[in-house]
């Protein structure tokens, strides 16, 4: 069985919700103050935030470096933010910031060495991450969140800019980060990497006030793939051939009436645990006297979705897209 892990802090779980259900002497027989508090913000839904590493070519090369910056600023119109606190803005702000990190001369370095080793894809100039909230969220906190977050985490060690979005109704900062550090050490993101970041965004937004949790959508019983809409546009504009290949293969399942149900087992296997994990902590809950939270817990663990596949889902936004529009009635005309 997956282990399941809530947060992560230091590299260690900080809340591991399937290891309560399970038997053994190592089972643990109380829970902590942060496990209580991350465990209250879970089942009272508390909004999670956001953390996304954008991806695509345009951080390989000193010109898709500029041509980021140049988007995220709005071509020169917002305002970039330093590690050196610094505000700068303009067209010219992205090129002045690649040759102060001097990724054209990593980027001129780096192909020389690939071509005399072997013709591979050039490494990354820079990371390029979205902290984002959900609507109504203040923005001047969020970037304050992220301010304290890149501080932390990169401070005098790596180089990083910033940005504040708050064109769409979701308050969102644009970090851009250089992949190399100024010892000369490769930034390397995993899942692991995200979820401390995720959590570490939560925790820098409770400082500024505003209520933020970073849970394993998993143990929020989510199973759902986010953005599936993306998927749906990539498909009808070709940018994707693998996109369009999964979008094809539901549609030929569904045609044929034989929805793959590959993967399904192991999603109510994990479902299973996670259940089981809450309910022990429930358990734990009563016997430390914490009825109310215990009851909220049994109350979020019934209201669980059941858990479906990515192709599932699929199938069923491409019956809902396939429905026609529900019909409106005529309104009668004024006399």
């Amino acid at each position: 069985m997956p282990t399941i892990r809530a947060n992560v802090l230091g590299g260690k779980p900080l809340f591991d919700i399937a290891s309560y259900g399970r038997g053994g002497p190592a089972r643990r027989d109380r829970l902590s103050p942060a496990e209580i508090a991350l465990i209250s913000r879970t089942v009272y839904r508390v909004p999670e935030v956001m953390v996304k590493v954008t991806s695509g070519g345009g951080a390989t090369t000193a010109r898709g470096v500029n041509a980021h910056f140049s988007y995220i600023s709005r071509k020169g119109e917002l305002e970039i933010e330093t590690d050196e606190g610094e505000r700068l803005i303009g067209r010219g702000v992205g090129q002045q910031l690649i040759e102060e990190w001097d990724l054209d001369l990593e980027e001129n370095r780096k192909r020389t060495q690939l071509f005399a080793i072997e013709r591979r894809r050039p490494p990354k100039l820079v990371h390029r991450v979205i902290f984002s909230m959900p609507s109504g969220t203040p923005p001047e906190k969020v970037l304050a969140a992220v301010h304290g977050f890149a501080r932390e985490e990169f401070g005098r060690k790596h180089r990083y800019a910033m940005v504040l979005h708050t064109d769409e109704p979701h308050p969102h900062v644009h970090l851009v980060v250089k992949a190399v550090s100024e010892n000369g050490v490769r930034l390397n993101i995993n899942r692991t990497t995200l979820q401390h970041w995720r959590q570490e965004f939560a925790r820098q937004l409770r400082a500024q006030g505003v209520e933020a949790n970073a849970t394993d959508r998993r143990v929020r019983g989510q199973t759902r793939a986010p953005k599936l809409d993306s998927i749906f546009r990539a498909a009808q504009r070709g940018e994707s051939s693998h996109m369009t290949a999964r979008v094809r293969d539901v549609v030929r399942e569904l045609q044929t009436g034989a929805l793959d149900q590959t993967g399904i087992a192991r999603l109510q296997r994990t479902r299973m645990e996670i259940v089981r994990g809450w309910y022990a902590v429930r358990d734990l809950l009563v016997a430390e006297g914490r009825h109310q939270l215990s009851g909220q817990v049994s109350r979020f663990v019934s209201q669980m979705p059941p858990p479906r596949s990515e192709k599932q889902w699929l199938a069923g936004d491409l019956i809902e897209r396939s429905r026609p529009p529900p019909r409106t009635k005529d309104k009668p005309l004024d006399r």
